[in-house]
């Protein structure tokens, strides 16, 4: 499988955008928050960009769709934090939907990668067997 410099990857350079907006959200939380939905929030929003990082520097196919389906494992939590937030109004309701919608941006991109991915592979793999049924019949 051929590697991929993550920096140059649409996805992960929206999530480190991701990350800087997460942290100036979590800024403004109440002090009381400091180890809880904070601190939760910000390792949701790093893991995020983490993984998909990660995922270039594994050997195998399946490792890599792995740490993807992490990443967006990690959006998920991300956004339900966000839910707890709005109506405790600890965010506007502008701000919410603002950063509600770009996590359902990067959703949506998110899936269009893995889907893309998981295609490739399967055709890696079927050249490979059928490289394989050759050389057997040979």
């Amino acid at each position: 499988m051929r590697r991929h410099n993550f920096k140059k990857l649409i996805i992960w350079q929206e999530a480190m955008k991701l990350v800087d907006q997460n942290y100036l959200l979590t800024a403004t939380l109440p002090d009381y928050e400091k180890f809880g939905l904070r601190i939760q929030m910000n390792r949701c929003s790093v893991s995020i960009a983490s993984n998909i990082s990660e995922g270039p520097s594994k050997r195998t196919n399946k490792h890599f769709t792995k740490v993807l389906g992490d990443s967006l494992g990690s959006a998920y939590e991300w956004v339900t934090q966000l839910m707890v937030c709005y109506p405790q109004k600890f965010i506007s309701e502008k701000n919410f939907l603002v950063l509600e919608e770009k996590y359902k941006h990067y959703r949506v991109k998110f899936q269009t990668l893995m889907t893309s991915w998981n295609q490739k592979f399967k055709i890696l793999k079927q050249k490979s067997l059928s490289l394989d049924s050759k050389r057997r019949d040979s």
